[in-house]
């Protein structure tokens, strides 16, 4: 028997292919799509689509939510609108990693205008710790990605200069630790301080490391 299936609707699979009507079939957490009758199919729970479309979950590129969905874990906005996962930590903007919860919530309270604030204090400090509040309690996947904003803030401080070799190294140090313990990237945020204090030489070798993760 399967699990859960979806049928009389019109499937877009994301490839590009103009969409047909199929049947969504669910079982053990693999999905096929089968097109024809469905009568010989048998299922736990089964759900009519007619004149809807089914398609995959969308993902938001670009959200400033990693901190609001906190306090508002079911995300019905995003939710509604077929949004499953989204990536936080975008435009060099990033709530992780900080040597200090004084510096954590000088940036959140510096940036509220884009991102709000969490429902509580903040407390976090590693990139670790703050994946753990949005697993198995927000409604959607969350990609982090780590801004290059708390990276700076982390080995030069909030100074208007280049950095130094050595803090270049520690940057770089930071970057690979956030990565390791689950960050998807590194993003940039040129308009916003201290990570618009980047050189070009400093981007690119964050950006190296991040990329051999």
């Amino acid at each position: 028997m399967l699990d859960l299936m979806i049928k009389n609707g019109m499937v877009i699979d994301g490839s590009g292919s103009p969409g047909f009507h199929a049947a969504v079939l669910v079982k053990d957490e693999r999905v096929t799509i089968h097109r024809g009758d469905t009568e010989q199919f048998e299922a736990a729970r089964v759900i009519d689509a007619s004149d809807q479309v089914v398609c995959p979950g969308f993902v938001d590129l670009h959200s400033h939510a990693g901190l609001t969905i906190m306090g508002e874990p079911h995300h019905d906005p995003k939710v509604r609108q077929g949004v499953t996962t989204e990536l936080v930590g975008i435009d060099g903007i990033s709530h992780a990693p900080f040597k200090n919860v004084e510096e954590l919530q000088r940036y959140i309270w510096l940036d509220s205008g884009l991102n709000g604030f969490p429902p509580q204090p903040a407390d976090w400090l590693t990139v670790a710790d703050l994946l753990t509040r949005y697993d198995n309690t927000v409604a959607i996947n969350m990609a982090y990605i780590l801004g290059n904003s708390p990276v700076r803030i982390w080995s030069v401080g909030w100074h208007d200069r280049p950095a130094t070799d050595d803090e270049i190294q520690d940057m770089k140090s930071v970057v690979r630790e956030a990565m390791e313990e689950g960050a998807w990237g590194l993003s940039t945020g040129l308009d916003y301080p201290p990570g618009a204090y980047a050189s070009t030489e400093e981007l690119i070798a964050l950006s190296e490391a991040s990329a051999r993760l």
